[in-house]
C-alpha cells in the first residue's frame, strides 16, 4: 500500500510547490532501508528515481500520467539539426534528462543512416556520443517507452557492440517493461529483435551476446496474448514481414487481422503481406483475393517497379492465379521495360512462367530488351529467360535477331554450365526449335551423364526423360544427331487421371473390345506417353497391332511392316495444367510432345479437357473420338 501511494504521489508532485524535497521525504519514509540504496540518484533527482521504481513495479506508464509534454529549447534544436555532429554539440552544450538523451540518440541515428559503417563507428567512439550513451544507460528507468524503443533501434544501427553495457541496459529495461508497451511498440521491438539476431548471426556471435533472443521470445508471447489490440494496418504488415520468427498461431491471427484491415492497406503494405505469405508458403486464398482487389484500386503512382515485381513473385511462388492483377502488372511494366535491369526482366519472366501466364506484348518487349542489352545479362540470367520463354512456348517475332544473340552468348559458356542446368537450357532450346547439333552432342558425353545420375530418384528420372526428349529432337528435328536405340528404357508412367481413364474406356468401346487392337498408357522410348494407340487400315478400321513393327516401343514391336494405306493413330489427353492460363494454347513441353509424335509417324488425336467435359454419355464420347479420327485422317490426306 505504501508503494502504491508513493507511486501516485511521484506523478502528482510536479504540480506541487513542494517539489523534490517532498518526494525525497516520501522516499525515505516509505522504506526501512536507506534511500541511497534504493535510489542511487535520490540525492539529486529523487522524483526521477521514484518514477523509475514505479515503472519497475508496473504501476505507472507515461502515456497514462496525465502530463502534457512540453518541448524544450533543446528538443526544438535537436529536431532541426542537420548532422549528427550538430546533435552531439547541442547535447554537450545543454545536457538534459535521460529521456532527452535517448531522443538525441535516435536523432543521431537518423542523421547518420547515410554514412558509411566506418563513419558510424567513429561517431560512436566520439566522447560526446559516449557521454550521451552513458546518460541513457545509467538513467534508463526514466526513459519513456516510445523513446526506449527508438533508442534500442538507434544503438543497434549505430553498430554499438552487442555485449556493450549500454545495449545490455536498454535490452534489460525493455524486458522489464514488456507488459507495459503498447502493441505498436511491441511490434517495433519485435522487428528490432529479429534484426539484432540477424546481426549477431552475421558477426558469428550466435545468441551468446545480449538479451535479444530472450526479449524476442517474450515479445512473441505478448504479441500473441494481446493480438486483439492490433488496429493499425502498418503494424499488421510489419509483423507479417517477420512471420518466420513468429509462432504459427499468431500468424493465423495476423492473417485474420490483415483480412479485416486490407481496405486500409497502402500499396507497400500489400507488397509486404504478399511477400510474407510467399516466404512462409501460406496460400491463404481469402487474404490473397482481398489483397488483389485492393491492389487493383491503387493509382499507378503508388505501384513502383520493385513492388510490382515482388507481387508477381509472391503470386508465382504461391501459384495464385488472378488474371486481372497480372494484366495490371503487365500494363504498368510494359512502358517501363526499356528502363528495367536484366535482373528485373528475368525475374518477371520467371514469375509469369511459374504462373503459366503469357502476355504477348510484355514478353516481346523482354526479348527486345535482351537484344538491346545482351551484354548486361549474365549467363544465369540468360538461362532463366530461355527457360521461361520455353515453358510458355513463346516465339519472338524478331526471332532471328534474338536467337543470334543467344547463340553467340552460349557458344563459349554452355559447356561450362553445371550439368543439370546445361540439360535444362538445351531442352528449352529444343522446345523453341533452336537447338544446334553441337549442343546435343555435348550431352552424350559419359562423364556428363554420370553426373546426371546423382541426386534423388525423382530428379534423376526427370533429367533422364529430358535427355530422351533432346535426343528425339536431334534425330527427328533435322539436326542429324544420333537416334536413340529401340532398347532405350521408356518413360515411366504415372497412374491415369480421371480424364485418361474415361478416354481408355471410350477407346475400348470404339474398338468393340476386339483383342490386340488397342494399346493404352503407351510409354515410348522417346520419353513421351501415349494415352492410346490404334492402327487403322485403308478403310479406317482398327487392326491387330501386336505383330506389326513399333519403332516407338523399346522392343520394336512385331516383325511385320504396316499394311499399305495403314495409319498409326496416337491419342493424347490434354489436362487443364497442360495449357497456358486462360488460353487454349499448349505449354511448351506439350507442344513439343505433339510435334515429336507427329515426326515419329503418328496421326495425333488431341482430346482437350474442355471438350471432353461437355460429353455426358458413352455414345457421345465414342462419336466424338470417331469424328476426331476422321478429321486427323482428312488433314493428313490434305497435306
Amino acid at each position: 500500500m505504501t508503494m502504491r501511494m508513493l507511486c501516485r504521489l511521484a506523478w502528482v508532485l510536479p504540480r506541487s510547490s513542494r517539489g523534490s524535497s517532498v518526494a525525497s521525504a516520501l522516499v525515505q519514509a516509505s522504506t526501512a532501508q536507506p534511500a541511497e540504496l534504493l535510489f542511487p540518484q535520490a540525492g539529486t533527482r529523487p522524483l526521477v528515481a521514484a518514477r523509475g521504481l514505479c515503472d519497475r513495479h508496473g504501476l505507472a506508464r507515461e502515456e497514462e500520467s496525465g502530463f502534457t509534454f512540453k518541448r524544450t529549447q533543446l528538443d526544438e534544436q535537436v529536431s532541426s539539426a542537420k548532422s549528427p555532429e550538430e546533435v552531439l554539440r547541442l547535447w554537450k552544450a545543454h545536457g538534459g534528462s535521460a529521456n532527452q538523451a535517448a531522443m538525441c540518440l535516435a536523432q543521431v541515428n537518423r542523421l547518420a543512416l547515410e554514412k558509411s559503417a566506418e563513419e558510424r563507428r567513429q561517431l560512436v567512439n566520439d566522447p560526446s556520443c559516449a557521454a550521451l550513451l552513458n546518460t541513457v544507460s545509467t538513467q534508463v528507468p526514466s526513459v519513456w517507452n516510445g523513446t526506449l524503443v527508438s533508442a534500442l533501434r538507434a544503438a543497434s544501427q549505430l553498430d554499438v557492440p552487442p555485449g556493450d553495457a549500454v545495449l545490455r541496459s536498454l535490452q534489460m529495461e525493455a524486458l522489464w517493461r514488456v507488459r507495459r508497451f503498447s502493441y505498436k511498440q511491441l511490434a517495433f521491438l519485435m522487428e528490432w529483435a529479429v534484426s539484432e539476431q540477424a546481426r549477431l548471426a552475421r558477426q558469428g556471435q550466435g545468441q551468446s551476446q545480449g538479451e535479444a533472443p530472450g526479449l524476442a521470445n517474450e515479445l512473441a508471447k505478448q504479441l500473441e496474448l494481446r493480438w486483439t489490440e492490433l488496429s493499425e494496418p502498418r503494424t499488421v504488415s510489419m509483423l507479417m514481414g517477420r512471420a518466420a520468427h513468429l509462432p504459427p498461431t499468431l500468424i493465423e491471427k495476423l492473417e485474420d487481422k490483415a483480412l479485416e484491415l486490407a481496405e486500409h492497406f497502402v500499396a507497400e503494405d500489400i507488397r509486404r503481406v504478399a511477400q510474407a505469405l510467399a516466404s512462409q508458403n501460406r496460400r491463404t486464398v481469402p487474404l490473397l483475393r482481398a489483397l488483389s482487389y485492393h491492389l487493383l484500386q491503387r493509382p499507378s503512382k503508388e505501384l513502383s517497379t520493385p513492388l510490382l515485381l515482388d507481387v508477381a513473385y509472391a503470386y508465382g511462388k504461391l501459384n495464385f492465379h488472378q488474371t486481372q492483377v497480372f494484366q495490371r502488372i503487365a500494363a504498368e511494366l510494359l512502358p517501363r521495360t526499356p528502363d528495367l535491369s536484366s535482373t528485373d526482366v528475368t525475374r518477371c519472366a520467371k514469375s509469369f512462367a511459374f504462373l503459366k501466364w503469357l502476355h504477348l506484348a510484355l514478353f516481346e518487349a523482354f526479348t527486345e530488351h535482351y537484344v538491346a542489352n545482351s551484354e548486361k545479362y549474365s549467363t544465369l540470367q540468360l538461362c532463366n529467360l530461355l527457360m521461361s520463354l520455353a515453358k510458355l512456348n513463346f516465339q519472338p517475332s524478331k526471332g532471328e535477331a534474338f536467337f543470334s544473340k543467344v547463340h553467340s552468348a552460349l557458344k563459349a559458356t554452355l559447356p561450362r554450365l553445371e550439368p543439370f542446368l546445361q540439360v535444362d537450357v538445351v531442352w528449352s532450346l529444343c522446345v523453341m526449335q533452336q537447338a544446334r547439333p553441337e549442343y546435343i552432342t555435348a550431352l552424350t558425353q559419359t562423364s556428363l551423364q554420370e553426373k546426371l545420375s546423382e541426386g534423388s530418384a525423382a530428379r534423376v528420372e526427370s533429367y533422364r526423360v529430358k535427355l530422351l526428349h533432346i535426343m528425339m529432337e536431334g534425330s527427328l528435328g533435322g539436326l542429324g544427331c544420333c537416334v536413340p536405340t529401340a532398347s532405350s528404357e521408356p518413360a515411366r508412367t504415372s497412374p491415369p487421371s480421371p480424364l485418361q481413364t474415361a478416354l481408355h474406356a471410350a477407346l475400348t468401346s470404339l474398338t468393340d473390345s476386339k483383342p490386340n487392337t488397342l494399346r493404352t498408357s503407351v510409354a515410348t522410348c522417346y520419353g513421351w506417353t501415349l494415352d492410346g494407340e490404334l492402327i487403322l487400315d485403308s478403310e479406317n478400321k482398327p487392326i491387330e497391332l501386336n505383330a506389326l513393327t513399333a519403332p516407338h516401343l523399346p522392343g520394336g514391336g512385331g516383325d511385320k511392316p504396316l499394311p499399305d494405306g495403314a495409319r498409326r493413330m496416337g491419342f493424347v489427353a490434354w489436362e487443364f495444367p497442360n495449357f497456358i492460363l486462360r488460353s487454349k494454347e499448349l505449354l511448351g513441353r506439350f507442344a513439343m510432345q505433339k510435334r515429336h509424335l507427329q515426326l515419329a509417324g503418328f496421326l495425333v488425336v488431341e482430346v482437350p479437357y474442355y471438350e471432353w467435359l461437355e460429353l455426358k454419355s458413352d455414345w457421345q464420347r465414342v462419336a466424338y473420338l470417331r469424328d476426331k479420327m476422321g478429321k486427323a485422317v482428312a488433314e493428313e490426306m490434305a497435306k
